[in-house]
């Protein structure tokens, strides 16, 4: 027996009524040999881990530009993050963890240099052209840019689930909605962590009213919200927090936007960043011919201008960034003094 039909008839024994199955995909871009080893979900998790976009996000940043020490989160370290909370949520509810991991390691592939200052400044810059926003970059990643223009050739519902995974979408999973709240518990409790660890914030900082519910520190804020998470979606096509846990993360991420997010620091520390992804995009802008060669193919098949160039800055790591600007626009001399 193949391996696969094995692990397919293994899920359907052990997943829950309403988990997605593999055996039961609505397929791929493109039709090709199924593995004689894994599932399609299986494959997808691979494909993933072993591309090059995901490999560069242990240089993007997650929240602080540039930190001075080794313990803070970049975008690689986020998505491993969100990865184990989804996974242990899917377990728990018997929803299918292959997918459930696939979708959260590939939702942030497509996020820009600088994190969030690096998107809002890519959406000004193609404003003309439908604008920027890093879950439907992150699909373009998987679906074009990755390997030479031919795409990683996902299933549906991993592609569905990188693409609704921002507040704003609608996940046809479970698998997917799962990653969607996972990333909002991830990023809210280590963006906290890290800012703590910056001196932006004080553990006594944070609402009373939150700490009485959830606790001060970020393992019990996480593990409760795991827990109230699969307690309240347990037996039902749904996932979703208690009233008074789903507005405990609402005031914490609001807590954060005002506190870290849109700090002065921040907000200067952002101004730089801007200022360098402008400067490039204008740059290749006006000279397309000198991006790398894998961007060459996508304009030598006919994507326009400004999407290359959009792609090129937004698959850049921070320091590929400076390191460009740097030799764009500093006089050589300069760098020796």
């Amino acid at each position: 027996m193949e391996l696969r039909l094995f692990q397919e008839e293994l899920e359907e024994k052990m997943l829950g009524q309403y988990a997605a199955k593999s055996v039961n995909t609505k397929g791929r871009q493109k039709d090709e040999e199924k593995c004689d080893l894994r599932t399609d979900f299986q494959r997808d998790r691979d494909r993933i881990i072993h591309c090059k976009s995901f490999r560069r996000m242990k240089h993007k940043t997650q929240v602080f530009i540039s930190p001075e020490g080794d313990h803070y989160r970049t975008r690689l370290t986020h998505t491993l993050e969100v990865a184990q909370i989804a996974r242990s949520i899917a377990r728990a509810l018997r929803l299918n963890e292959d997918l459930t991991e696939a979708i959260a390691l590939g939702h942030d592939l497509g996020h820009t240099p600088f994190g969030h200052a690096g998107e809002r400044k890519l959406d000004e810059l193609c404003r003309d052209s439908g604008g920027f926003a890093h879950n439907e970059q992150s699909l373009r990643v998987v679906e074009r840019l990755e390997k030479d223009g031919r795409g990683l050739n996902l299933t549906w519902e991993v592609r569905d689930g990188i693409l609704n995974h921002r507040t704003s979408g609608s996940p046809a999973t479970l698998e997917g909605k799962i990653v969607q709240l996972s990333d909002k518990i991830a990023y809210t409790n280590h963006d906290i962590d890290d800012a703590i660890r910056a001196g932006m914030l004080r553990p006594r900082d944070i609402p009373r009213d939150i700490v009485a519910l959830i606790g001060t520190k970020s393992s019990s804020r996480i593990n409760a919200m795991i827990r109230d998470t699969i307690q309240n979606s347990m037996d039902t096509n749904d996932i979703r927090m208690s009233p008074e846990m789903k507005g405990a993360l609402g005031s914490l991420r609001s807590f954060m936007f005002r506190q870290v997010y849109a700090s002065d620091v921040a907000l200067e520390e952002h101004k730089k960043a801007e200022k360098i992804v402008g400067d490039l995009f204008d740059y290749y802008m006006e000279y397309p011919e000198e991006m790398s060669s894998e961007f060459q193919i996508l304009l030598n098949e006919g994507d326009p201008v400004r999407q290359v160039v959009c792609d090129y800055i937004a698959c850049m790591t921070d320091r590929f960034a400076v390191a460009k600007y740097n030799e764009l626009f500093i006089p050589r001399e300069w760098t020796k003094l």
